[in-house]
């Protein structure tokens, strides 16, 4: 049994729905911090959120590794990494909650929502009303920022945001402090040694520095081109459209409210202008600029460490080929050492066959002959040899 925390710090036990046919696992968060597991099917999830079809797709498998934050009417889809949410101005939708990596999101949300969420008064201000309210004919909406001093907050939406981005880029930490961890030992084994079961193990090695290098430029990719588009991020204001309807609503049904007294119709109109002071710039993007633009210095960072690994295992492998090329340079000096002593040898082996043969020579005849014979011809080819091998000295052929 899950459990999620209210507003007022109560602890309320989570139910899970029956099963529909296509149904998933979802888990609800909303604005005052409450949570609940629910199966919830394709038809479900696009009434609530009011998202197109091909959006569920994204959060699917086939998408599993792509990373994508798209801004729709009334709500905001996140797919990063094995975080997979569905975001509104008034909760959340989590996919898959109970996987090993998705937990400390689960968690991370219980933590700081209830808190983040509540506003806070400063000053005399306090003594007052906690929240202004904006009548809609049926209940009383609260407004997040007005001028009798409530402190600023992000949105909701941005601090779910916040929070996947927290723990997703804690995670690409993380795995970039293993693969260093593990990567510079391998490499200083390579370099002392090539062997076949080190070469294994720095091939592992680039396979899993490339993957995770491209995980990493996904999100930063996405983050960037948010960045770029300020129509996009403008977009991504749930909570700021969400309370302009409401404001219109209100405006509606102000107009046939007639039985409100002079003073609740002078509150209301205040209230009004305090949401239209408030949300009037649409435009006005610049505290989930500061948001993203935190995390991709972050990820840009990640993404650095990640390449000075690469460089690092280019380095090593360019003093492997360099080592390696100097072996092979020494076997080819060898090779041309046993190649002029060979053609010495065979000048000699030449002359012994020579005098091997059944023809008539004179020096057969000559007493005491054949040993000086022999060491002169042996003189000979060593001298031949040194020659030879002094010219290749001197071609540079040979290293000193």
């Amino acid at each position: 049994m899950i459990s999620g925390g209210g507003g007022g710090g109560a602890i309320a036990m989570t139910k899970v729905k029956k099963k529909a046919s296509g149904a998933r696992l979802w888990m609800r968060f909303d604005r005052s911090g409450g949570s609940e597991l629910v199966e919830l099917d394709k038809n479900a999830i696009i009434r609530h959120a009011a998202i197109p079809t091909r959006d569920l797709r994204i959060l699917g498998p086939v998408f599993s590794q792509s990373s994508n934050i798209l801004a729709r009417e009334k709500a905001m889809v996140v797919n990063l990494e094995f975080i997979k949410a569905i975001v509104t101005a008034e909760d959340v939708l989590l996919l898959d909650p109970l996987r090993q990596e998705v937990l400390p999101f689960v968690e991370q949300l219980r933590q700081q929502i209830p808190h983040k969420t509540q506003p806070q008064l400063r000053g005399p201000a306090g003594e007052q009303e906690s929240e202004m309210q904006v009548p809609t004919g049926r209940q009383w909406l609260p407004v997040p920022e007005s001028a009798e001093g409530l402190q600023s907050e992000l949105p909701f939406e941005f601090q779910v945001l916040e929070i996947a981005l927290e723990v997703v880029c804690t995670s690409l930490d993380s795995s970039v402090a293993d693969l260093e961890r593990g990567a510079y030992p391998v490499l200083d084994d390579l370099a002392r040694n090539v062997s076949t079961k080190n070469l294994e193990h720095v091939r592992s090695l680039k396979s899993n520095l490339t993957r995770l290098l491209a995980r990493v430029q996904k999100v930063r990719d996405e983050i960037e081109h948010l960045l770029d588009d300020n129509e996009d991020m403008a977009q991504l204001y749930l909570t700021r459209k969400w309370l302009q309807n409401q404001q219109l609503d209100a405006h509606v049904g102000a107009t046939t409210l007639n039985n409100l007294s002079s003073t609740r119709r002078l509150g209301s109109t205040r209230s009004g202008s305090l949401v239209t002071s408030n949300l009037g710039d649409d435009n006005d993007v610049e505290d989930l600029e500061m948001l993203l633009e935190a995390y991709f210095m972050q990820l840009d960072g990640t993404r650095n460490k990640i390449l000075s690994v690469r460089e690092y295992i280019d380095d090593t492998e360019d003093y492997v080929n360099i080592q390696l090329d100097n072996h092979r340079n020494e076997l080819i000096q060898l090779q041309l050492t046993l190649t002029i002593a060979s053609f010495a040898i065979v000048i000699e082996t030449g002359i012994a066959g020579s005098f091997g043969m059944n023809i008539p020579c004179s020096l057969y005849h000559v007493n005491g002959i054949f040993w000086p014979f022999v060491l002169s011809t042996c003189a000979g080819c060593f001298f031949i040899f040194l020659l030879i091998l002094a010219y290749a000295r001197w071609k540079k052929l040979l290293g000193t």
